[in-house]
């Protein structure tokens, strides 16, 4: 845990397991660590990353206001949930879409809510493949060519399956739609 968050702290890039699939992360408050990650997934500029939290409190940090639908959909989710918000505040714009709006998930998975609870600061969160190539089900899954671009590799859950499955992600407009942007 501290040799990932000493990396995430110098602006590095990890791979780490996240609460769905394994991941390739950075600070999401750090513009050139988000800025290393697109460069390395060969990822489109119009296409934004996930941010992932670990409070109620870290997420008012970083969004201007949550709607009392977000907490109420939180609450109930028996999966992980992604919601793309409106007004997003403290993040640079290399962690928003182009639409100005952020896609944050907060976390239920212990490991990685201990790891961004020692960190302090939300992560960025994609999966750990090139952009447009297959999302490994496993660590053992992940493509090798990724790792001399990490700065550290977590050791933990690397023998085991993942959920395999990306979270869904919502979106909640102002006039209180919500969008169901994946199932």
């Amino acid at each position: 845990m501290t040799n990932a968050c000493n990396a995430l702290k110098s602006g590095g890039v990890i791979l780490y397991p996240t609460d769905t699939v394994w991941g390739i992360g950075c600070d999401a408050t750090n513009s050139s660590a988000i800025k290393k990650i697109s460069i390395l997934k060969k990822r489109q500029s119009e296409k934004s990353f996930v941010i992932l939290v670990n409070s109620d409190a870290m997420l008012n940090r970083y969004v201007k206001e949550v709607p009392a639908l977000a907490w109420d959909l939180m609450d109930i989710s028996t999966s992980p949930l992604t919601i793309v918000y409106e007004h997003p505040i403290n993040l640079p714009k290399e962690a928003l879409a182009i639409d100005g709006t952020v896609a944050i998930r907060l976390v239920k998975d212990p490991f990685c809510s201990k790891l961004i609870s020692t960190f302090g600061k939300p992560i960025v969160s994609t999966s750990a493949n090139f952009s447009g190539k297959n999302t490994p089900k496993g660590y053992s899954e992940i493509n090798s060519e990724i790792f001399p671009f990490m700065d550290y590799i977590v050791q933990h859950a690397q023998n085991q399956s993942s959920s395999n499955k990306a979270s869904s992600i919502i979106r909640l407009k102002q006039n209180g739609e919500v969008e169901v942007i994946r199932k």
